[in-house]
């Protein structure tokens, strides 16, 4: 498979992930960038974070306006985790490759298992207004200490491995700061955007790596358009639906990349 094509089927991927879930968008494109197209762990995290730059501006355009989108505990997520991702993001070029990547692993696995627990746990909570289990906007009953704790970490998280932090930030919505999942999906994407604008920042500063436009431009594109659609997929789906899919993505991708480590 040439790799123009190959580069346009996880672009698609990746955007409708990105678009549907709120977040997976860079847990799929490192690996992708790493073991289909060639990219080193250290390119494949700062191509990543391009993509998932365009791809959920892209995304969060489309969820604005439709009541999804917790504008506040976003912003608040987000700026703890600036200066923990512009530090992290120095140092990621320090780090052995293959302690990220089973790093990268680790952490998918645990968000899964977040996720997957927080669909048991969805069943017995109160039901919010938009039909969701949950309640609220994530800061009441010392929900700013969770909220600025939650967001210093995906923040390091994001620096250091290139990823958006979706993967990261939607289980820590919903389990930690109980927001529904549809709501948790669109604010994720706030801290997304910013994160991954603050990391590929730094880490263009830092290390001047330069994007193999045969795989950029077209990774790009295909996302771009697969999370217009994503956000339309999503709306077809029941907030556990969503979760128990993001689970089984994160999970697949993680025993991928430990493989990948192992072998």
């Amino acid at each position: 498979m040439s790799v123009l094509i190959t580069a346009l089927l996880c672009g698609a991927v990746v955007g409708v992930a990105l678009g549907a879930l709120g977040g997976g968008g860079g847990v799929l494109a490192v690996p992708a960038l790493v073991y289909l197209l060639g990219s080193s762990p250290a390119e494949a995290g700062t191509t990543s974070l391009v993509i998932v730059t365009a791809t959920s501006a892209t995304a969060l355009a489309r969820h604005a306006g439709t009541g999804t989108v917790s504008w506040r505990t976003g912003a608040l997520f987000a700026a703890a985790g600036v200066l923990p991702a512009v530090a992290a993001a120095g140092l990621a070029h320090r780090i052995p490759q293959a302690v990220l990547t089973a790093a990268f692993a680790v952490l998918a696995a645990l968000a899964a298992a977040a996720m997957l627990r927080g669909t048991r746990t969805a069943r017995r909570a109160p039901v919010d207004g938009d039909g969701q289990p949950g309640g609220g906007d994530g800061q009441r009953g010392g929900g700013r200490l969770r909220t600025l704790a939650a967001g210093a970490g995906l923040g390091a998280v994001t620096g250091l491995l290139g990823v958006g932090g979706g993967f990261l930030a939607v289980p820590a919505l919903v389990s930690v700061l109980r927001l529904p999942m549809r709501k948790a999906v669109g604010t994720s994407l706030v801290v997304v955007l910013i994160n991954s604008v603050v990391a590929l920042t730094t880490r263009l500063s830092v290390t001047g790596i330069s994007l193999d436009p045969a795989v950029f431009g077209p990774f790009v594109g295909a996302a771009v358009l697969g999370a217009w659609d994503g956000k339309r997929l999503a709306a077809k789906l029941s907030g556990a639906a969503l979760q128990r899919a993001f689970a089984v993505v994160l999970l697949a991708v993680a025993a991928a990349m430990m493989i990948g480590v192992l072998v």
